[in-house]
């Protein structure tokens, strides 16, 4: 039993350092040189829009996405029901019906609150 925690505590650590050794190494490593022109706000070889490359835009694109990845991931879960749909039976049909019902209230709760809407 005790293996099994060992385990357990052996990827938390690996788990843990990794992320803080992959930071690390390019500070440690990378050379540093700034100069004036590497430090200018660069927006695909044209000159930049605003002073600084900090510049405010809509959140709704952020929601857009949102949106779009909740909903593609749910669906994903449609694939292994259909494979075994007639294995199932009647309580999983319910579960689905129920699980599309939240779906389709929640596009609708998005819809409702202008998530959807690009401009």
């Amino acid at each position: 039993m005790s293996d099994n925690f060992a385990a357990v505590g052996v990827l938390l650590i690996f788990a843990v350092a990794l992320p803080v050794i992959m930071m690390l190494m390019p500070k440690l490593l990378a050379p540093n040189k700034p100069h004036a022109e590497k430090l200018t706000a660069y927006e695909c070889g044209n000159e930049p829009l605003a002073k600084t490359a900090w510049r405010g835009f809509k959140s709704n694109y952020f929601m857009y996405a949102i949106v779009f990845t909740a909903f593609d991931v749910e669906t994903v879960f449609l694939y292994p029901w259909a494979l075994t749909f007639r294995k199932l039976g009647t309580f999983a049909f319910i579960e689905m019906f129920i699980f599309i019902t939240i779906l389709l209230v929640g596009f609708w709760y998005a819809w409702k609150e202008g998530a959807l809407e690009w401009m």
